[in-house]
């Protein structure tokens, strides 16, 4: 599996951004697939998982302000990012789990301007 991410850049603060993460190769493995952050000297934190049902979860800072969902015909993950704050500045990466292996996608960029 090899994913893809996009949508990064930067916003002001209260503004929203979509992030993509298009995957591709044998996407019919994917059990669920996850949104992580990771700023400069911290550890990388999962923002959101969607699983294949459409079931969803969130770490506690996105409840209420993001939003998870998937597109299985086009094989993408979206992260909609609505009331983004100056502490939402970091790197964010797709992830895609199967049975036996994890899959990680590049980075894309979110800044959040004060």
């Amino acid at each position: 599996v090899q994913l893809q991410a996009s949508g990064g850049g930067l916003v002001q603060a209260g503004g929203s951004l979509r992030l993509s993460c298009a995957a591709s190769g044998s996407t019919f493995r994917i059990i669920f697939m996850r949104w992580y952050r990771q700023t400069p000297g911290n550890q990388r934190e999962e923002v959101a998982r969607i699983l294949d049902d459409g079931t969803t979860y969130y770490a506690d800072f996105a409840k209420g302000r993001f939003t998870v969902s998937r597109d299985k015909a086009k094989n993408t993950m979206y992260l909609q990012m609505n009331g983004l704050i100056p502490e939402d500045t970091a790197v964010y990466y797709c992830n895609a789990r199967t049975r036996n292996d994890n899959f990680w996608g590049q980075g894309t960029q979110v800044t959040v301007s004060s």
